[in-house]
């Protein structure tokens, strides 16, 4: 079951962007110091003293909105932020010393790189210059100091974290489409593989009918006969290929699932009872793990996905097989289920008697559950086993 907290510290899901510019501008009330000290009266001369915290307030608003839209003019921007703040900071002291933090919140926001821990150190360093030159000792200094530090630092490891975050979904996505593009490159190869060779011996023995229909007909049957078994025989290992590519077996596609969920990221757990189905009835399971592993790379944004095969509904001659495949996704509002995927499963399952579930629990996640029948007769000798 998916908690509460579990959906807060899984910034993968759908609908998470991220921090932006909008939720950085709040820092800009630490121009209410200076605002505080003019108001009364510790600022002078005052022409000067509100243009400096205007133009302070008005060039971090504008370096955060740059950080997001366009870095390469949140460079320029943050150098005349630094240094309104340091000369006002400089000639007015007091609460003007606060504008020293608010432009450290905008050199982690803006810079990346090697850089970002000089300049952070350069800022400390003026913030303790400046915290000393207006008569506070190391003591009084050191909290100043050390917010300066950590007011740079915090928005710089917030900004970096999204930004490994969107690369992994990035990767994640990336490794999902190349599965697929894969798997249509084996088909097609084995698909060529398959026919080339049969339809040349078609297309040879059509045309000696063609020759020989005036002269021999009894040759002329007889290479349309073979014509007739070499189709019957393309058709079935056709549909043998078929078959095997969209679902080579249970065991086969667990062990795939295995392997494409870690790829994505995503935590597989896979438990399954002691028992061997029919083979229509392994192969269609088998799809099914198939379908319902890719639907939860491509779509879910999961971190968790459980595949489970167990007998229900018991009976001394037969009974019933059923695989739940489900992941930790976000809630969403309506199942889907329409696909062409789904779909195409959704009528194998009806055509073996067996049944197909599709549900988006309220806590979250998709669930894909699929019951077919089996024959008992198929079950491992447990003891055999052992």
């Amino acid at each position: 079951m998916t908690t509460e907290r579990d959906t807060w510290l899984d910034p993968l899901r759908g609908g998470e962007r991220g921090p932006d510019a909008k939720g950085m501008f709040i820092w800009v009330l630490l121009t209410a110091g200076p605002v505080w000290d003019i108001a009364h009266g510790r600022s002078h001369p005052l022409w000067l003293a509100w243009p400096a915290a205007a133009a302070a307030a008005g060039l971090y608003l504008l370096t955060t909105h740059y950080a997001f839209a366009d870095r390469r003019r949140a460079l320029p921007s943050l150098g005349l932020l630094a240094a309104v703040v340091l000369t006002a900071a400089t000639g007015f002291g007091d609460n003007w010393l606060y504008l020293v933090i608010m432009l450290a919140t905008a050199t982690g926001i803006a810079v990346r790189g090697r850089i970002l821990p000089l300049l952070l150190f350069a800022e400390c360093a003026a913030a303790l210059l400046l915290a000393v030159r207006g008569g506070a000792g190391l003591t009084d200094a050191a909290p100043l100091v050390w917010g300066t530090f950590t007011a740079g630092l915090i928005p710089a490891m917030i900004v970096a974290l999204w930004a490994a975050i969107d690369e992994l979904k990035a990767t994640r996505e990336e490794l999902a489409r190349t599965a697929v593009t894969e798997e249509r490159l084996r088909f097609s190869r084995d698909l060529h593989d398959l026919l080339g060779h049969t339809l040349s011996v078609m297309v040879v023995k059509a045309e000696a009918v063609r020759r020989l229909t005036q002269v021999d007909a009894e040759a002329a049957g007889t290479q349309a006969a073979d014509i007739e078994r070499i189709g019957r025989q393309a058709l079935a290992e056709v549909r043998a290929a078929v078959t095997g590519y969209r679902g080579r077996g249970l065991a086969a596609e667990l062990d795939a699932a295995r392997t494409v969920l870690a790829d994505a990221g995503i935590g597989a757990v896979v438990r399954t009872c002691p028992v061997r189905a029919a083979p229509e009835i392994d192969a269609l399971l088998g799809w099914a793990v198939r379908e319902g592993v890719t639907n939860v790379v491509r779509h879910s944004g999961a971190a968790a996905c459980d595949i489970t095969l167990r007998e229900i509904d018991p009976v001394e001659g037969d009974g019933r097989l059923l695989l739940e495949i489900r992941d930790d996704g976000p809630a969403r509002g309506k199942a889907p289920g329409h696909g062409n995927g789904l779909t195409g499963l959704r009528e194998r399952v009806r055509a073996v008697g067996g049944s197909l579930e599709i549900a988006t629990p309220t806590d979250g996640g998709f669930l894909l559950g699929v019951s077919v029948p089996y024959a008992k007769a198929v079950l491992y000798d447990k003891e055999e086993q052992a």
